[in-house]
């Protein structure tokens, strides 16, 4: 054997994987056809982040006199924003080539494909084919922008989040298809530098997966920031014949059609299956994703398969925690299982949205008699003098046992807040605990505590 483990695929699942191979001693190989990092740090997670943060700044600077700070003259340099978004996925990449190194990791660059007998076969650019044997492979390939047949990606002007992110100037206009992360992030971001910017969703809500309260609340601050909203519509079809799109948005209300420079399509995403050897070694799929049991192993002994080629959701910090799960499972050590039900989500638009657990209504679908307990970023203290007053954190807790079902919060920096919900339940805390668990003042932080003590009538602060 060339190698203990062989992962293919280094986004944020298959290089953490290899460096806790690494860490336990198993001599570890990565592939990868293009940067390490994968999508997340390339072209993902972070540079969108980059782009967001940009944008913020610039709607600072717009708005300074409210903090008492006159600014005359600030103008978005879209080129600048997007070499600064570039300059700080590089470096992220770079971190991970540092990384690969200091854990003694082999990089094999290629495209990587299974092969029968436990081997991987990778091509390089000039078609040279190498081939590598191991004892344990993991498949990491990701995912890529999904494509509605109705919707065909051009690049140009019909685009996905890689070109949304790298556009060479400026659209005026833009119609995003798809209210998701992808589509509200990208709706915040072009909206804050002057695009005119329409978003497109076919259920009834932005934010769908979100809890209904969040979702509206996100829907009327996007009103209030200029967006035009389209939920309950679709988009039948684009011409792009033209200098810019047509755009045939079908709804209730019946048939119009809306004009643009870029539309971009932020419908999800599809996995990374095709031409990787699972059909010839017997690698089984169902619904575009890998089947494996609670430690990512195939039906392929050997074989693993981790993050967005597996069910659960297609997130960084799951498919991360997948392969450390995976990893120590391979080596031998008693890992437990993940809970799916304890995975926070975060979606980085403005204000933010992260969420934990149970929506309201699924918690009553379920069954639970529940408590519930909301506070508005208004009465914060924090909140009030950062000027970040929108928004508001909701906790959900079951009324017998006081177990803590959910939390869903949208306002500014909550993505930084919701780990003590995730850890709460981790540990199993009730609602109790927490407003008995002092939260330092002032701090955006302490909501959460108000919002407990609501949802058992001990409020103080609204």
């Amino acid at each position: 054997m060339n190698f203990d483990l062989i992962v293919i695929g280094s986004g944020p699942g298959g290089y953490v994987a290899a460096i806790r191979a690494s860490q336990l001693g198993l001599k570890t190989a990565i592939v990868e056809k293009e940067s390490l990092g994968g999508i997340c740090l390339n072209w993902g997670c972070i540079p969108t982040k980059a782009l967001l943060k940009s944008a913020q700044v610039f709607e600072y600077l717009n708005h300074a006199s409210d903090y008492g700070i006159s600014v005359e003259g600030a103008k978005a340099d879209f080129g600048a924003m997007i070499k600064r978004s570039r300059d700080v996925a590089n470096g992220m990449s770079r971190g991970v080539q540092f990384l690969m190194k200091k854990n003694k990791i082999e990089v094999l660059t290629g495209t990587g494909k299974l092969l029968k007998g436990n081997k991987v076969q990778v091509t390089d650019a000039s078609g040279k084919k190498t081939e590598y044997a191991a004892k344990s492979i993991i498949l990491a390939t990701g995912s890529r922008s999904k494509e509605l047949p109705n919707l065909k990606q051009d690049g140009k002007k019909i685009i996905g989040y890689r070109e949304a992110m790298n556009l060479p100037s400026q659209p005026k206009s833009m119609i995003v298809v798809g209210a998701g992360a992808i589509g509200v992030e990208f709706a915040y971001f072009y909206n804050s530098i002057g695009t005119k910017v329409t978003i497109v969703e076919f259920l009834p809500v932005l934010v769908p997966v979100e809890d209904e309260e969040v979702s509206k609340e996100l829907e009327k601050i996007y009103k209030k920031k200029g967006i035009n909203i389209m939920t309950g519509s679709s988009v039948e079809k684009v011409d792009t014949s033209g200098a810019g799109c047509k755009v045939t948005v079908k709804n209730a209300k019946g048939t119009e059609v809306l004009e643009c420079d870029v539309v971009l399509s932020a419908v999800g995403v599809t996995t990374n299956l095709e031409n990787i050897g699972l059909e010839e070694c017997g690698v089984k799929t169902d619904k575009g994703k890998v089947l494996v049991d609670d430690f990512y192993q195939t039906k392929v002994k050997g074989v693993f398969a981790i993050g967005d080629i597996v069910k659960g959701p297609a997130l960084a910090h799951v498919a991360s925690a997948e392969g450390i799960i995976c990893v120590e499972s391979i080596a031998g050590q008693k890992p437990h299982a993940l809970d799916y039900n304890n995975i926070p989500g975060c979606t980085y638009c403005s204000p933010e949205i992260a969420s934990v657990g149970m929506t309201e209504k699924a918690a009553k679908d379920a069954g639970y008699q529940i408590k519930v307990g909301k506070f508005p970023f208004s009465a914060s203290g924090k909140a009030s003098a950062a000027g970040a007053k929108e928004g508001f954190v909701k906790v959900i807790f079951d009324a017998k046992y006081g177990e803590w079902l959910g939390a869903h919060f949208i306002g500014a920096n909550v993505t930084e807040m919701i780990a003590e919900v995730v850890a709460a339940r981790k540990l199993e805390t009730t609602g109790h605990e927490i407003i008995k668990a002092v939260h330092p003042h002032p701090t955006m932080s302490e909501a959460v505590m108000e919002a407990a003590a609501a949802a058992y009538g001990e409020v103080i602060h609204l």
